[in-house]
């Protein structure tokens, strides 16, 4: 039966979370700091009770009472004095103890005010008092000196008896004092032990509950969250499969039940990653594989399709200066069209080859003048420059890390388009600038040319795209292309700018130190091809 209660009361337990669990705690703690200060403050006021009423009544009034018979004494003592002899200077005592006596006896009643027992004492020397002073001291003090020696003897041997009575009355009333002022301390050497030992535990009962605390909140915060920091820190070491075990308050349990939820999850994705990795890896050899033999057929077609191109144009124009008076006009057309298609096919292999080895074969990084190889660029150019009579402005360029074969082929197709696409009857005006763009730098081309409709700053940059006739414009469509591959391999990106207007302004960016990237791989094949190519 009291299994059966237990096991109810455990299940609820089990349910509290961490901020019940608190709650609670701090509820109790502050039930029992309540209940100990109130007891604290308890004693500390019955001690300060009891001291107050040992030093400002009992001990006073004891006091009060030592003067009060002394008082008296002075009283009889004049009286006495005064019967004996009939010299009024005895009389002066016994003013003096009236006086004395009425001080003493309305201090002692403010002080004992509220005790009965002790005001009756008081009262009971007054009577007493009062009886002798009616039967002996007035009678002796208002008698004149020349009647007292036939007064005073009967007088002073009934005074004794009263006095006598006055006597005990006095040590009945400072007996009771005493006994008073002893139980008064007493009580406080029994209050102030109850003091200490109250004190005493509740410094205990602090200590203890601090101690509870403290554990309570390393069995049901710390331990859990230590026990989920070792699961965490044995799976980040790689066992993934290590589970999380639940522990301490409910929220806690909860918690770890989430992050468990979180790892199972996490393994079934890093499995399928993993899946997904080793698929790619073999997509990825298999690519790299067919681009080599892609880039191996390229060199190769490449290069065989020289020879054959330099047979028919040569062939041809020898079939022209041969038989060119024995054939009309017609005929040396056809030939015209042979030899130009042939050089034309000699010039868009040569660009084509030069496109597939941007990164591959150019990849000679170095620190390079931007300026010098500006300057190389326009003496390459200067037979269009001169016959155009184009314009070149430039700002002072910065040193960059880049490939200066690459740069040179950047520059030359770029200044080379801003001349070939000038405006008829114009001058091309050239102007090219360089700014640092946060971790890059920024360059612009700017011409006064025909321009670029912004429909086609996407187009441009296609290999083979061209937006005019090779009757209009010559070329064979591929160095804007060049132009974004080199910058792109520098960590770059190039675009038109689409806000400028009379004109075209092309602008790109090119980081410090372009980012490091796999070297392609190149066949033996490709490489001697593309080495005589050169040659």
């Amino acid at each position: 039966m009291t299994g059966d209660i237990q096991q109810p009361c455990t299940r609820r337990l089990s349910t509290w979370t961490t901020r019940r669990w608190l709650r609670v705690g701090v509820a109790a703690s502050m039930a029992v700091l309540t209940l100990l200060g109130v007891t604290g403050a308890w004693v500390m006021g019955r001690t300060q009770s009891i001291s107050n009423n040992l030093t400002d009544v009992r001990s006073p009034s004891l006091s009060t009472a030592f003067r009060l018979e002394t008082a008296l004494v002075n009283q009889e003592t004049g009286i006495r004095g005064y019967g004996l002899t009939g010299i009024k200077e005895f009389l002066a005592p016994y003013r003096q103890g009236l006086a004395d006596q009425k001080a003493h006896t309305q201090s002692l009643g403010e002080l004992l005010r509220g005790d009965t027992a002790r005001l009756n004492d008081l009262k009971a020397v007054q009577d007493a008092v009062a009886r002798w002073q009616e039967a002996v001291a007035e009678p002796v003090a208002t008698a004149p000196p020349g009647s007292l020696s036939s007064l005073a003897p009967g007088l002073l041997a009934n005074g004794k008896g009263a006095f006598d009575e006055v006597r005990s009355a006095l040590e009945n009333q400072q007996g009771g004092l005493r006994a008073d002022r002893a139980q008064a301390r007493a009580d406080l050497q029994s209050t102030v032990t109850l003091r200490n030992w109250v004190f005493g535990t509740i410094a205990l009962l602090i200590v203890v509950l601090a101690a509870l605390v403290f554990e309570g909140l390393r069995r049901g915060i710390n331990r859990p969250l230590e026990q989920m920091g070792a699961d965490a820190r044995i799976i980040a070491s790689g066992d993934f499969d290590h589970p999380i075990t639940p522990t301490g308050p409910a929220d806690l349990r909860r918690l770890s039940s989430e992050i468990d939820f979180m790892r199972r999850r996490l393994v079934r994705e890093l499995a399928f990653t993993e899946e997904a990795r080793l698929r790619l890896d073999a997509q990825a050899a298999d690519l790299q594989r067919s681009n080599a033999e892609l880039e191996q057929f390229a060199y190769v077609a490449s290069h065989d399709l020289q020879e054959p191109l330099r047979k028919v144009s040569s062939f041809t124009q020898l079939l022209q200066r041969r038989y060119g008076s024995q054939l009309d006009e017609r005929a040396d057309q056809y030939i015209d069209f042979a030899v130009d298609g042939a050089n034309r096919m000699q010039t868009l292999i040569s660009d084509l080859l030069n496109f597939s080895r941007v990164g591959r074969v150019h990849n000679a990084h170095q620190s390079t003048d931007l300026d010098k190889t500006l300057k190389q660029t326009m003496s390459a150019l200067s037979v269009a420059i001169e016959e155009t009579g184009a314009a070149i402005t430039h700002d002072p360029l910065p040193t960059l890390v880049a490939d200066p074969s690459q740069m040179v082929m950047l520059w030359q197709n770029l200044i080379g388009n801003a001349v070939k696409f000038r405006r008829p009857g114009e001058t091309p005006r050239i102007h090219i600038t360089a700014a640092p763009e946060g971790e890059l730098w920024r360059f612009t081309v700017t011409d006064n040319g025909i321009g670029i409709l912004p429909e086609y700053a996407e187009k441009i940059f296609v290999i083979f795209q061209r937006l005019h006739t090779k009757d209009t414009y010559s070329g064979s469509g591929i160095g804007l292309a060049m132009c974004k591959k080199i910058v792109e391999f520098h960590g770059g990106t190039i675009t038109i700018d689409p806000d400028h207007t009379n004109g075209t302004r092309m602008t790109f960016t090119l980081a410090p130190e372009p980012p490091q990237l796999p070297s392609p791989c190149a066949t033996p094949e490709a490489t001697r091809a593309e080495a005589e190519q050169a040659r």
